[in-house]
């Protein structure tokens, strides 16, 4: 199962993200689950980096764990970008969650 845990801050902004585990709704190559999770983070992170040039921090490995943190102390209007692209975001894992909630499981602290 992949694991999704977003933490916000006190005013629900979103601060980082982590991604961990496997779907194993198919054999590798063919799982639509992880594929399209992935395709939705990795999507979301490339967008900010583009579109708002803000750099997060992440960290990731081969074994399925992508982390993602937000700087602080943005400027208002970039931080308003960022945190609509990640909303964007978690609206599509949930969308994946609803459809395939035994695959995917997405938390928020």
């Amino acid at each position: 199962m992949i694991h999704v845990q977003i933490r916000q801050t006190s005013n629900r902004k979103i601060s980082s993200f982590t991604m961990k585990g496997h779907a194993d709704f198919a054999t590798k190559g063919q799982d639509i689950v992880c594929a399209g999770a992935s395709a939705v983070s990795f999507g979301a992170i490339n967008a900010i980096m583009e579109l708002t040039k803000i750099e997060p921090l992440i960290k990731q490995s081969n074994g399925g764990y992508l982390e993602c943190t937000i700087p602080e102390q943005l400027p208002s209007d970039e931080e308003a970008k960022v945190q609509l692209l990640l909303q964007g975001m978690v609206v599509s894992l949930q969308t994946i969650e609803r459809d395939y909630g035994k695959y995917i499981k997405i938390t928020f602290r």
